[in-house]
């Protein structure tokens, strides 16, 4: 499907796509280039990439498919220094967990280039990062949301859904609002907990004792605490109104809970145990009730 992807970011995300797109016989060639030079160099010896390019903009040069996979913070940078190569020919994506934040830097960093961006957020990932733990199968049966804008071209879009659905992944499109909205609620403010939570394990006394006694319940609640930082800072950051609004809601929830555990309420603390509990057993990963199917929600 394409002669050469431009890798922008050679870490687990990105060295998964180059990996994957390469197993799929989807890309010939994969030039990559990452903020550190020995980062880059190791994807080239992994074979994650092929050639290693000293900048973007040379990883960009000659790519009918260039990738971004960095931080949602750096994408307007990124993009700018790339800009004077997109054409209409080139389907450029990203990978970025947030979406408002990146269309407003495509805006302003690609102008009337933009109809070749097609933003996505493919909903996998791992708690490690780095080109090391890069892995063809991560994004086998995940979904990918794209979030086009109105410029997006239609030729583009299609490309970009035909090259995540080869992958075996489950395309659909919203806007970039409703993206954000409903992925503080069901991931950013998720994170956000488990971080606040360790924190206050940690900040007591007797924080390692604790820890010491946790089981697989604390292993499985506790997982995605191990998260990047950086890369979580830079979400929570960019997606702050939605992620706090989630939070006021399960700042509520979580007093009633103690409200009744407060007044010894055993009946209405089991309702609500019973309520919550039945949500979670008939909830079935990318089962679709409010966001729509690959039916655009723009």
């Amino acid at each position: 499907m394409f002669e050469q992807l431009g890798l922008i970011g050679c870490g687990l995300m990105g060295g998964s796509l180059a990996l994957a797109l390469k197993q799929a016989g989807l890309v010939r060639r994969v030039v990559g280039y990452s903020k550190s030079p020995s980062t880059t160099e190791r994807a080239r010896e992994l074979g994650v990439i092929d050639v290693a390019a000293p900048s973007a903009l040379l990883a960009a040069a000659g790519a009918d498919l260039v990738l971004l996979a960095v931080p949602v913070a750096a994408t307007e940078a990124t993009l700018k220094s790339i800009k004077h190569l997109v054409t209409r020919d080139m389907l450029v994506m990203d990978v970025g967990s947030t979406k408002n934040d990146v269309v407003q830097a495509a805006r302003t960093a690609l102008g009337s280039q933009i109809g070749s961006f097609v933003p996505a957020h493919p909903v996998t990932g791992r708690e490690v990062a780095g080109v090391e733990f890069a892995d063809a199968q991560l994004y086998r049966g995940c979904q990918v949301v794209l979030t086009p804008t109105e410029r997006t071209l239609g030729a583009q879009l299609r490309k970009a859904e035909q090259l995540w659905q080869a992958l075996g992944c489950k395309v659909r499109q919203m806007s970039p609002e409703t993206h954000d909205q409903a992925f503080a609620a069901v991931s950013h403010l998720p994170h956000l907990l488990a971080f606040a939570f360790m924190q206050s394990i940690c900040g007591q006394a007797e924080g390692d004792t604790f820890l010491a006694l946790a089981g697989p319940g604390f292993r499985d609640f506790t997982r995605i605490a191990a998260g990047e930082p950086k890369m979580w800072r830079d979400i929570l950051l960019a997606n702050r109104e939605h992620v706090l609004e989630q939070s006021q809601h399960f700042q509520q929830a979580l007093h009633t809970f103690e409200q009744a555990m407060r007044t010894g309420d055993a009946q209405a603390l089991e309702d609500m145990l019973t309520l919550a509990s039945g949500a979670r057993a008939h909830w079935r990963m990318g089962a679709d009730r409010t966001l729509g199917t690959t039916t655009p929600l723009l």
